[in-house]
């Protein structure tokens, strides 16, 4: 039995190991454009995170690629979505509006508004609070960053 061990799992190691490749969705794509400018206005942490997104497709070396323009927008709102008997929050709604444009040569191609929100709990702690409307931000606009990134793919595919 220790003999079929030693000889078999090595090979079952490596079957494993070279079985599970990850990639990332957007980084490990050659896609046949490229974005070739950024420009954003509105709530600066918003943009941060799109910027990153965009960022893993902006240049690439190849020039026959298709350049586009990308013009984005941001605006926050947290709102109180629901209070308890007393008059005091119990749930927030954070609402992320997202107006982007993309141009190429300077030519309007399509531009777009889009809308996301989540609601979440109120919490007691303060700093919990402010961790959680965070993460949401964050998850809200890495969707938004895919959301541009994925209707350009699908200018390119028409």
């Amino acid at each position: 039995m220790n003999k079929l061990l030693t000889k078999h799992l090595p090979i079952l190691f490596l079957i494993f190991i070279t079985a599970c490749s990850y990639k990332p969705i957007f980084s490990g794509k050659n896609y046949n454009f490229e974005i070739n400018e950024i420009t954003f206005t509105g709530e600066k942490d918003i943009n941060n995170i799109i910027k990153n997104k965009l960022n893993t497709i902006k240049k690439n070396s190849q020039s026959e690629k298709t350049k586009y323009d990308i013009f984005v927008n941001t605006k926050k709102t947290r709102e109180i979505f629901s209070k308890d008997s007393k008059g005091d929050p119990n749930k927030f709604n954070i609402i992320l509006i997202t107006k982007y444009e993309v141009k190429e040569n300077g030519k309007l191609i399509f531009e777009r508004t889009s809308e996301n929100n989540n609601t979440f709990n109120n919490d007691s702690d303060k700093f919990q609070l402010e961790q959680n409307e965070k993460m949401i931000i964050e998850n809200l606009s890495e969707k938004i960053g895919g959301e541009i990134i994925s209707s350009i793919i699908n200018l390119n595919d028409n």
